[in-house]
């Protein structure tokens, strides 16, 4: 007879590492190469050595989200989004990198903040970790802020949750962190927010760039 299952969650754990070096510095990402001992195996993998990043899913008092558009080289597409932005500043906090990413990127502030979702990217090819927030009591900034690159011609739009989460639904946009996000807030409003986390919440799964372990 077997015992209790153990519980659904995700277990942090760490192989046995050999070796880790930078193959390659990339002018945003570093490629990693890690060697390790795994069930008496020898592996090399590499992947991307990422910084984290932080996703804002902004909910005005009319259930609409704010999604912003822009060029994506990778895909070659314009991507419908929820703003976002890497943690690539010196021990700044992922709600500070929040709330910055969400005034550079849509030229608003909010009142309200909670940890929506967290999520790996790419668990086989990169260590990045994502975090979305929940942003309500939102209003707009007096000054729009300079953007240049691929968000020099963002576009903005406030969308109601169905009518995203249709969108969702029928594979229509394919942004992760949108798609997470707004699942997790269509799911989460018919629960009265019960699982909203608090927005300064530690969050151990964020792995620093260049961190051997």
């Amino acid at each position: 007879m077997t015992g209790e299952p153990r519980p659904l969650q995700d277990e942090a754990t760490s192989a046995d590492l050999v070796s880790s070096d930078v193959a390659f510095n990339g002018h945003v990402w570093d490629i990693r190469r890690d060697t390790f001992r795994l069930n008496d195996d020898s592996l090399t993998r590499e992947y991307m050595d990422h910084t984290g990043a932080v996703a804002i899913l902004a909910l005005d008092d009319q259930d609409r989200v704010l999604l912003i558009n822009q060029y994506r080289h990778p895909v070659r597409a314009r991507l419908w989004e929820i703003p976002a932005g890497l943690l690539d500043i010196d021990n700044e906090h992922p709600l500070d990198a929040a709330k910055r990413e969400l005034a550079e990127e849509a030229d608003v502030e909010a009142a309200d903040w909670g940890v929506l979702a967290e999520f790996y990217t790419s668990p086989g090819s990169s260590d990045e970790a994502i975090r979305i927030y929940l942003a309500r009591g939102v209003s707009a900034l007096p000054e729009r802020f300079d953007r240049e690159a691929e968000e020099a011609d963002i576009e903005k739009r406030w969308v109601s949750l169905d009518e995203v989460t249709d969108a969702v639904r029928a594979r229509a946009v394919q942004n992760p962190s949108l798609v997470t996000g707004v699942l997790s807030a269509f799911v989460e409003r018919q629960r009265d927010w019960s699982g909203l986390g608090p927005a300064d919440a530690d969050w151990p799964r964020l792995r620093q760039r260049g961190s051997a372990e």
